[in-house]
């Protein structure tokens, strides 16, 4: 049958190769609890890549594909519909436009013609809704429609259920990576303005329950507003809050630049990123409690990761000031590269959680290498404009 969303033949014939590279892939091992391809420790330290920190786009090339290769091979057969590989798939859509890379690009398209562009199973929890994100991705890259109906058609659904002034829709800070940047799309390739409205609506709720004013953080639930750390500081978790400046740059991404309540967003933006570059380490990473650094032993990379992406996002579009924050990415994105084993293991990422918790520096997980390729892309970028 012919393509219906090939406008051109070189569209046409760049599809058809997509489609027979997705072919050659390995077949897809089924899920399970817990699914092996969300990433493991090693009972081994190996010795560490030997990556240039440079920002120039050939070095930042080179520790991006090493990373991206050795996660694809590994987890490919496991692929997912979670959020755990709903940011590793926003990663390799990142790099498959900034490197540029086809074979990541196809990758993702396998997956999404494997899943029949259907979300989890839960369709009101943000954390089966990423996986959406990769597939508006490609729905703007085809135009074909059966990428973007079965999202449609389940959000025009959960618009209509009302709002329970107990619960909020997003009531965990995470969340607001997971399912905002997935309405946001959704407005951007239908231009209904329903689907920015009702993300506009949920997310104010959720930063007014979980945002610290004072602070310029959030806290992970409600169920940490009253917790401290060790040193008698509110607990504040870097990976939730690096989720967060994520949700927000992207976003940002696709709102109108009149959108009413657009200037918020921008201003809870630059608040955060100020707040995080003030809590960067020696290193250029940080500890998974933000104002805790000496009780944790470890930087913890997937958050870190996060913090570096949106701040260079900022920077590239402008809403951060390129010498105040420059050296806030230079100095993450070289502290990044001091966990990448010479393999492509990139380490010292947290386990699943909802807290910081421990782990061992050989820790991968695909969320964490998700971040990390975002954090490239958008270094990357940067290194265009030096």
């Amino acid at each position: 049958m012919p393509s219906r969303f090939a406008a051109t033949i070189a569209a046409s014939c760049l599809f058809l190769s997509l489609q027979l590279t997705a072919q050659s892939t390995p077949p897809r091992v089924p899920s399970a609890a817990p699914n092996p391809g969300v990433g493991d420790s090693l009972d081994h330290i190996p010795p560490l890549a030997n990556l240039s920190p440079e920002l120039r786009r050939p070095a930042v090339a080179v520790a991006m594909r090493k990373v991206a290769d050795w996660e694809l091979a590994r987890s490919q057969p496991y692929f997912d519909r979670d959020w755990t590989f709903a940011a590793l798939y926003a990663g390799y859509m990142a790099a498959a436009k900034a490197l540029p890379e086809p074979r990541y690009q196809a990758a993702m398209l396998d997956m999404g013609n494997h899943f029949e562009w259907t979300t989890g199973p839960r369709k009101a929890h943000a954390d089966d809704q990423a996986v959406a994100q990769t597939y508006l991705g490609l729905y703007s890259i085809y135009r074909e429609p059966r990428m973007i109906v079965p999202i449609q058609e389940q959000f025009n659904a959960l618009m209509k259920v009302p709002d329970d002034p107990a619960k909020p829709v997003w009531w965990w800070c995470d969340a607001l990576f997971m399912a905002p940047p997935v309405w946001a799309r959704l407005y951007g390739a239908t231009h209904d303005i329903a689907y920015l409205n009702y993300m506009d609506r949920e997310w104010w709720i959720t930063s007014n329950l979980l945002y610290d004013p004072q602070e310029h953080l959030y806290f992970r639930d409600a169920t940490f507003l009253h917790k401290h750390e060790a040193n008698g500081q509110k607990l504040f978790w870097s990976r939730g809050n690096g989720w967060v400046m994520a949700g927000l740059a992207r976003v940002l991404d696709e709102m109108p630049a009149d959108y009413p309540s657009r200037q918020k967003y921008v201003d809870q933006f630059k608040q955060m990123a100020a707040r995080v570059a003030q809590l960067q380490g020696p290193d250029g990473l940080w500890r998974p409690g933000l104002l805790d650094a000496q009780a944790y032993p470890l930087p913890e990379i997937s958050g870190s990761a996060f913090f570096i992406y949106a701040t260079a996002w900022g920077i590239n579009h402008h809403l951060l000031d390129r010498s105040a924050y420059l050296p806030v990415v230079a100095k993450g994105w070289q502290g990044l590269l001091q966990h990448v084993y010479d393999d492509g293991r990139l380490g010292s990422i947290q386990p699943i959680g909802a807290a910081p918790g421990a782990y061992s520096p050989t820790s991968s997980y695909v969320y964490g290498v998700g971040a990390f390729l975002l954090a490239g892309s958008e270094v990357m970028e940067l290194s265009k404009k030096k």
